[in-house]
């Protein structure tokens, strides 16, 4: 579907609808050798090539002036080397590409929990439940591509659309660093005309067999008898490429919740002794993950305590609710009694985070005949709001303020 040297870039105009548009594909922009080029910006305008400079060795990225030669990813060196002579080769370094992609899926999960990692570079979000927080789904891809160039320096495509795989694909149309959200309702109007390559599952010798058959493009696939395409690339591949060229892909985004979390931390530039600051800051983590939690109508019922020590060990506390939460105010609580068999004298904490497990729906959940938390959570709820009105510190809880020094 796309070149990969970003000749093909596609981006959407600002006032798209996006409505329909609620599952994110999001991109790293050829990560390994971006990576690289923070530390030698006076590379960027040059060919660069990561990998080992051996006569057998492969390409592991490119950047996008190094494509324009047709160098690419798995390319033997030798021939990347023929192609792009003037090519600058990099040694990869592991350890930093795993640095970056940790920090920009933090960045993730702190939109919305609803995470699909596909990889070191790429993941798929889903944002409907984040619009109240964060807004609609192309402000939310405008908002992760603006954190993640601010955070890292590195910069990122983002495809949105309502399935899966279309989400992908426009992501791919984006690059580099652009935006591009297919509504539903025009999602065979921007497959249709795609070549028959950009299907999942297509690769040289299924593209063979379509060629075969005089199919170049997907609208070719999707006009076709599906007896036909299953006779020619087996029943299962048929069927499942039938329904791609349809725009038809059920998958949702799908996280392992069991062993997922929705947490905040804090490391200290310094030392951190007053235990009343402490309290401050579970407070104010604790709403955070109360905030994200019903962003994305999901509660828990975990509430994990991390301290990090001055001598850099770790200690974890945990408690287990009777019924799920998304309320801040409990969240804190169960955060504070577990702080409090911690907080001994003379306490210096480098690190202090809160997180909340056990996910599940917040349809029903935690809401029983008689929920103590009612008042706390229509309170809370009436801040998300105000937030998502005014931006977050328009209200807060009267501990986090600063006294006024005037």
């Amino acid at each position: 579907m796309s070149r990969q040297d970003g000749s093909d870039r596609t981006v959407s105009a600002a006032s798209v609808d996006d409505s329909t548009a609620t599952l994110l594909h999001v991109d790293l922009d050829a990560f390994f050798a971006s990576v690289e080029l923070l530390d030698r910006p006076e590379l960027v305008d040059k060919p660069v090539i990561v990998g080992h400079r051996s006569g057998r060795s492969v390409v592991t990225a490119a950047n996008y002036v190094a494509r324009r030669y047709g160098v690419n990813s798995a390319m033997p060196m030798a021939l990347a080397l023929r192609r792009c002579p003037s090519a600058v080769v990099l040694e990869p370094q592991m350890s930093r590409y795993k640095h970056f992609s940790d920090q920009v899926m933090g960045i993730f999960g702190d939109i919305t929990p609803l995470v699909e990692q596909l990889g070191i570079d790429e993941a798929f979000l889903d944002v409907a439940g984040a619009r109240r927080l964060h807004g609609s789904p192309a402000v939310v891809g405008a908002l992760i591509r603006r954190t993640v160039e601010a955070e890292t320096g590195l910069t990122c495509s983002v495809g949105a659309a309502s399935t899966k795989f279309v989400a992908k694909m426009a992501s791919g149309r984006a690059k580099p660093n652009g935006l591009l959200v297919i509504p539903a309702e025009e999602t065979l109007a921007f497959l249709h005309p795609l070549p028959v390559g950009a299907l999942w599952g297509v690769g040289q010798t299924t593209e063979a067999s379509l060629f075969r058959l005089g199919l170049r493009q997907i609208g070719d696939v999707a006009r076709t008898p599906l007896a036909v395409l299953q006779k020619a690339v087996g029943e299962a591949s048929g069927r499942k490429l039938h329904d791609l060229a349809w725009g038809r892909d059920p998958r949702t985004v799908t996280t392992e919740r069991e062993e997922k979390s929705v947490g905040h931390e804090v490391t200290f530039e310094h030392d951190v002794t007053d235990v009343a600051r402490l309290r401050s800051e579970l407070l104010r983590q604790a709403d955070a993950v109360a905030a994200r939690l019903r962003g994305a109508g999901l509660v828990g019922r975990c509430v994990v305590l991390k301290l990090r020590y001055a001598d850099f060990s770790t200690v974890t506390r945990s408690r287990t609710l009777a019924e799920a939460t998304d309320v801040g105010r409990r969240i804190y609580e169960e955060a504070a009694a577990s702080f409090a068999t911690l907080a001994a004298s003379g306490i210096r904490v480098r690190l202090i985070g809160v997180r909340v497990e056990q996910l599940g729906d917040g349809d029903g959940q935690g809401l029983g005949l008689w929920d103590p938390d009612d008042d706390w959570r229509g309170a809370e709820r009436a801040v998300d709001t105000v937030t998502a009105r005014f931006g977050r510190g328009a209200v807060r809880p009267a501990s986090l303020l600063k006294p006024d020094k005037g």
